[in-house]
């Protein structure tokens, strides 16, 4: 097990997570963002079954970084209610996984 973790993160729009996830690397709260511009949601909200186009972040940070990347993107979010869900990254290269806790240190 590493302290690395994978964030996952949809917007309502390709520019939105571009900007945050931008923001993000700036910020060195993340080491790396990929952008999934288009993903199908399906989801309840407020009693009914939504269907959207959303954009996907795959966000790459740390277990000690994660609160203040929590806040942050919560801060910049449009949503009411975003996704923010981190998933441990159990086992990796080595090398990537060094690089990203130096990026985000």
């Amino acid at each position: 097990m590493t302290d690395a973790l994978v964030v996952l993160s949809t917007f309502s729009n390709e520019k939105d997570a571009l900007r945050i996830g931008s923001a993000l690397v700036e910020a060195r709260l993340a080491a790396c963002v990929n952008v999934l511009p288009t993903v199908r949601s399906i989801y309840r909200w407020k009693g009914e079954i939504e269907h959207s186009d959303e954009s996907l972040l795959l966000i790459k940070t740390t277990r000690q970084v994660f609160p203040a990347l929590r806040d942050r993107l919560k801060e910049m979010h449009s949503y009411q209610t975003p996704e923010i869900v981190a998933v441990p990254i159990v086992d990796g290269l080595f090398v990537y996984l060094d690089w990203l806790t130096e990026q985000v240190s």
